[in-house]
């Protein structure tokens, strides 16, 4: 099952996305304001039958989406979690080993952006960059979660678009600057709930800018799995419904690049991951 976030005669909502592009309103047949209170709430279970109880709302593509989450507790984001992208960033210089634990670090959620929404280029920097990848989104909370008992406590999957600002990351050895302008992080367009993808299937996910391919790897190559991640994350604080760990991207970043390639107005930036759909974002300058 899809499930998405959007607006509907102005008012924040949420629903389900059918066979056919054509989207159900669920907020009011669930009594749930919101997506996340929905992964918390007792009719999560019930969600297949709640889709006939709906108000239809029109294609998917008509409507004004908003980030799958809009307002999660929590992004928790990992660095350099794919063996491929921490040589490729050591070649350029970037120096850092790998890390027996993972390396993470929190997004608000006024960075992210909807599927469809620019993404913005701060009037501060000139070095936007992509970062393709596989977003985990909490369904049952908990803490101190065993790594046995993980897939469990997931939702669903969106892809997301963890978009750096590169010189403003290495300001300081914690990179949270760089990641936490607004409209920068793109999360959609959807949740593909995780009864459709098997525990511990690996997901081809592509990275394109304006058709140009420039990501391409399977989630086979994550360094910490999506396992230890949860467990991690919640060895540190309570993980809530609704919360979202992106997990790390790829080699075939613009830093990489020779000379570094960086989004710029004008631009068409998209995240595709098997299984799950295409999140697709144009590019601004910020107002």
């Amino acid at each position: 099952m899809r499930l998405l976030s959007f607006l509907n005669a102005g008012r924040e909502s949420w629903g389900a996305v059918l066979g056919d592009g054509q989207v159900v309103d669920l907020r009011d047949a669930a009594g749930c304001d919101t997506l996340a209170d929905f992964l918390a709430s007792e009719r999560y279970s019930q969600r297949e039958n709640l889709v006939a109880q709906g108000l239809p709302v029109g294609l998917v593509d008509g409507l004004t989406l908003l980030p799958v989450i809009p307002r999660p507790e929590k992004i928790v984001c990992v660095a350099r979690n794919y063996l491929d992208h921490h040589k490729e960033v050591q070649a350029i210089g970037i120096q850092g080993d790998l890390h027996e634990q993972p390396p993470i670090f929190l997004r608000v959620w006024r960075s992210q952006c909807a599927h469809g929404a620019p993404m913005v280029t701060p009037r501060v920097s000139q070095t936007l960059d992509w970062e393709g990848e596989l977003a985990v989104i909490i369904g049952r909370g908990g803490r101190d979660i065993p790594e046995a008992d993980a897939y469990e406590h997931i939702a669903g999957y969106a892809c997301y678009n963890d978009g750096s600002v590169r010189e403003w990351q290495f300001h300081a050895k914690a990179i949270c600057a760089g990641k936490n302008f607004e409209s920068t992080g793109a999360f959609g367009p959807w949740m593909v709930t995780a009864d459709e993808i098997a525990p511990g299937r690996h997901l081809r996910l592509i990275t394109r800018l304006n058709g140009r391919e420039v990501q391409n790897a399977t989630t086979e190559l994550l360094i910490f799995g999506i396992p230890k991640l949860i467990a991690y994350a919640s060895t540190i604080f309570t993980l809530s419904p609704g919360d979202v760990i992106a997990t790390g991207t790829p080699a075939g970043v613009g830093l990489s690049h020779t000379p570094p390639v960086y989004m710029k107005p004008g631009d068409l930036c998209e995240v595709e991951i098997e299984a799950i759909g295409t999140l697709r974002n144009p590019i601004v300058a910020q107002a």
